[in-house]
């Protein structure tokens, strides 16, 4: 049975490769190990030992805390409900949304972040 700290770690290292643009074949090669091996990883089949997910967040470039991030987030209570998807990483026009958002310019970027929080606290 996979542990559900497996399957987030796993969805982490697949959004963060989807995000830098890796695949599967040219993650594995540069931690030095099949691409098989990624997949299951990235499904939560097999566990990914602390050495071999230092080595995949330094090919990723970031901290092995960021595998962890949104493990202690606590669904909404009763009655405040949410239109975020309980698991946003998986969700492909949000990953594609997260992509284009980050190639623009840094102070463009903050504009239009300016202008999305203006037109959700409208809605």
């Amino acid at each position: 049975m996979k542990h559900p700290v497996d399957v987030h770690v796993g969805k982490r290292i697949r959004h963060r490769r989807w995000m830098n643009g890796t695949t599967q074949q040219q993650l594995a090669e540069q931690v030095g190990i099949k691409f098989q091996q990624i997949q299951k990883y990235e499904t939560g089949m097999n566990r990914v030992s602390a050495s071999r997910l230092w080595d995949i967040a330094s090919v990723l470039g970031v901290p092995v805390s960021f595998f962890f991030e949104g493990l202690d987030v606590q669904p909404p209570a009763e009655g405040q409900g949410s239109d975020i998807p309980g698991d946003i990483l998986t969700d492909k026009e949000a990953l594609e949304l997260l992509r284009s958002y980050y190639a623009i310019p840094e102070n463009q970027r903050r504009r239009l972040f300016d202008l999305a929080r203006v037109l959700s606290e409208a809605a």
